[in-house]
């Protein structure tokens, strides 16, 4: 794949329609945080069938499952998608947060319950999610424990009978303040004495209003404003047996968790290619706009060559990040998909570049860069989040070391 299809560039007019008419009247209010993003991506799903479509798939792939006939991969790829890396794309040059609340709300929480749940568990949460009828969030992060969320991690349940007694608070947790469902990582204390960094990591899907989880408010961010983050408090809450994802503590192998959370990881990372480039896109196009229209010493300063350097760089960060999704989307559709070391390349690069691209559009803009009614502002605001959000891009960099040498 070298470019767009004819296809995909419809999809991509009829989004930017709708974020015309649907997201940029409402930019002040969901950056303000008045207005929740939920209603909104509600809309956007409708509008293109994605709710309809959602929720016939997700019943196709239960009921071949409940047959003995489960898919292959257990349901789409995401990456393989154009029409979801487009949407992706194009709401991410205007309002990032919206899309991160949808990514994890549909992503995350979904491709979890999926990959670990039974079938009963499936039926009971994915029809709310997968239509985002009900909010999603993704538990795993802890004041103390980001880049080293399995290991430094803190909140425990113990056994109580058949039940478990869940204890501990969560933070920086996206659609945390409104969360319906919340997929929670905790470690089993099994009283034997075994230390914190060794215990079972296992996995329970909550719903808001049981007693003990408190929802916080939302944090104030220095950008992705439109996407509510906050923390979850977790006041000794009981939890039954049919909350535990798979309904057994056998988690083989995988004693930490580590290979779910790591398969979300590796997807989120590619994802954040995907919202850079919808950055870059809109960093781009609204810098040549102003290049042609803002004149200096009588002469437009796209004339300018330290201008037309800035342009440039902008296409080439574009190209490069561009021709890496189209990389690894072609390797998806061909079963290949691309490695949690290969998603941390992906995602070390295209954040640097996005918020690379973003600071020299401000610099751009000059004086007008740096107010708020010009875009750009909060296009740089946002883009510097791509470097911390799914893991910080240090913790990148071991991720794709770890790879290379492992070979």
């Amino acid at each position: 794949m070298f470019e767009w299809s004819d296809e995909d560039l419809m999809v991509r007019d009829a989004v930017r329609g709708f974020i015309d008419k649907e997201v940029r009247p409402n930019l002040d209010a969901l950056e303000s945080g008045e207005l929740p993003p939920y209603d909104i991506l509600r809309s956007m799903l409708a509008a293109f069938g994605m709710d309809t479509m959602n929720a016939e798939r997700l019943e196709a792939d239960l009921a071949a499952e409940e047959a003995g006939e489960q898919k292959k991969g257990g349901g789409s790829n995401a990456l393989a998608d154009s029409m979801f890396l487009i949407l992706n794309m194009e709401m991410a040059g205007v309002s990032l947060g919206l899309i991160a609340s949808m990514g994890v709300s549909m992503g995350l929480t979904v491709s979890t319950i999926r990959s670990r749940g039974t079938l009963a568990q499936k039926r009971r949460w994915l029809p709310g999610l997968v239509t985002m009828e009900k909010v999603g969030a993704w538990a795993i992060t802890e004041p103390d424990s980001g880049s080293d969320a399995l290991g430094g991690m803190k909140t425990t349940v113990k056994r109580d009978g058949d039940d478990y007694i869940l204890t501990g608070n969560k933070t920086f947790i996206t659609n945390g303040p409104y969360a319906d469902t919340i997929v929670v990582f905790a470690k089993l204390d099994e009283g034997d004495g075994t230390p914190m960094r060794e215990r079972k990591v296992l996995t329970f899907v909550l719903d808001a209003g049981m007693e003990g989880l408190t929802l916080g408010k939302p944090f104030k961010k220095m950008g992705m404003m439109s996407s509510p983050t906050g923390e979850l408090f977790f006041d000794n809450v009981r939890i039954t047996k049919d909350r535990l994802l798979g309904e057994t503590e056998d988690t083989g192998s995988d004693r930490r968790g580590g290979d779910s959370a790591k398969a979300g990881f590796t997807a989120e990372r590619i994802g954040i290619a995907a919202l850079s480039l919808g950055i870059i896109n809109e960093c781009q196009r609204l810098s040549i706009d102003y290049a042609k229209s803002r004149t200096l010493w009588g002469q437009e300063i796209g004339r300018f060559q330290l201008i037309q350097l800035k342009l440039a760089e902008m296409e080439v960060a574009r190209l490069n990040v561009q021709n890496m999704l189209f990389v690894a989307m072609e390797a998806a559709k061909a079963g290949k998909p691309p490695t949690l070391a290969q998603a941390s390349a992906m995602k070390l690069y295209s954040s640097r570049a996005a918020t690379e691209v973003a600071m020299e559009a401000v610099q751009l803009f000059g004086g007008n860069g740096y107010m708020a009614e010009y875009r750009v502002e909060q296009l740089a605001r946002d883009a510097k989040s791509l470097m911390i959000y799914a893991g910080s891009n240090e913790i990148q960099v071991t991720h794709v070391a770890k790879g290379l040498l492992a070979d």
